[in-house]
Order: C-alpha cells, then sequence, then structure tokens
C-alpha cells in the first residue's frame, strides 16, 4: 500500500508544468515529519537498550566470579572501564536527544538535510562503539576465564588440546560478535536507510 508520500509523488509526476510551491512544500513538511519520528525511535530504541544491558548486569555479579576465580585485583579497573562506558553512551543518548530536537523544530530544506546526515554520522559512531566494546568485553572475559580457570590451566599443558580450546573460542566469539552486528544493522540499519531516504528525496526537492 502506498503512503501519502508516494502518493504525493505519483501526483507531483504527473503534472506538465513547473512544480507549484504548495506541492514542494507539503513533500518536505511530510518528509520531515518522517524523520523526525525515525530519529525519535532510535533515540528510544537506545534507551531501552541501555536498560536492557543494565538490567542483564544485575543478574550477573561479576565482582562474586572474580572472587571465586582469584583475580578480584580486576574488580577497580572493570568498574572503571564500566563508568567510562556508561558516561560515553550517556553522551550518545544525549547526542541522539539533540539531533532529535533539532530534526523536530521546522526550519529550511537545506538545514534539514544538514541535521539527517549529522544524526546518521552519530549513529554511525555509536553502532562502531559499541560494537567495538562487546568484542573487546567479549576477549576480556575468555582471557580472565582462561587463565584463572583451573581446567583451562590444565588444557594448557596439552598442545592439541589447547588448539582446539582456542578454535572453539575463536568461533564463539566469532558469533558472538556477528549476532551484535547482526542486531545493530537490523535495527538502526533499517532506520539509517529510511532517514538517508528522506535525504535523497529533500535533495530532489533542493535542486
Amino acid at each position: 500500500m502506498m503512503n501519502e508520500l508516494d502518493l504525493l509523488k505519483k501526483d507531483w509526476n504527473k503534472q506538465t508544468k513547473p512544480f507549484p510551491q504548495l506541492q514542494e512544500s507539503d513533500i518536505a513538511a511530510m518528509i520531515h515529519k518522517r524523520s523526525s519520528s525515525i530519529v525519535k525511535w532510535i533515540l528510544i530504541i537506545s534507551i531501552l537498550e541501555v536498560t536492557l544491558w543494565t538490567a542483564i548486569s544485575l543478574f550477573f555479579n561479576t565482582d562474586e566470579v572474580m572472587v571465586k576465580n582469584h583475580t578480584e585485583y580486576m574488580i577497580p579497573y572493570f568498574k572503571i572501564i564500566t563508568y567510562v562506558n556508561y558516561a560515553v553512551v550517556a553522551a550518545f543518548i544525549y547526542a541522539f536527544y539533540v539531533n532529535y530536537k533539532n530534526i523536530s523544530t521546522l526550519r529550511s530544506t537545506k538545514k534539514l538535510m544538514q541535521d539527517i546526515l549529522k544524526t546518521r554520522r552519530t549513529v554511525k559512531y555509536y553502532v562502531w562503539y559499541n560494537l567495538i566494546m562487546i568484542g573487546l568485553s567479549a576477549i576480556a572475559g575468555f582471557v580472565l576465564a582462561f587463565v584463572a580457570n583451573p581446567q583451562m590451566q590444565k588444557i594448557s599443558h596439552n598442545p592439541k588440546a589447547m588448539v582446539i580450546t582456542i578454535i572453539i573460542l575463536v568461533v564463539f566469539l566469532l558469533a558472538f560478535f556477528g549476532i551484535a552486528a547482526l542486531f545493530y544493522y537490523l535495527i538502526y540499519g533499517t532506520l539509517m536507510k529510511r532517514l538517508f531516504r528522506n535525504y535523497n528525496e529533500l535533495k530532489k526537492i533542493d535542486l
């Protein structure tokens, strides 16, 4: 089913005369509304994502695990990394909020196009930051488990078992990273495609 913008564009293309300014304004206003809605969803999803990860972390007491594995000396470092990570994510969420407020404010077509590009860059940096942090966290977890786990220490004396264990860990890590990347691609990637489609429509009007 065609949406309102597609119907307007279809009717617009039937015109043999130059496009009336009213029609251009109508389409620009509709694109503005859709762009604002997309950025609002980016903001909402990022907040829900942080809430989900925070809730999951409450069910896993990493401090107890480290104490059990005799790696409690790493607890202060992990706390610092956690606080820094939350600060960075909070900064991204604030940037999403600013982008949403900017796009929600009715401005010129050119300004809206600039805000859309800025939002896409912010989302791109946010996704890459999260993927890098997920990868580093997984690697750190595997290294700690490998170093502290008595079973792993026994395996280290068996070269064949050591190679098999490393291969399994690498495959698991790649699978975990792939699932995370797929999640971000499906959620944020889809929204970014829609936002960039709006940008291209605005570009046609601005020409």
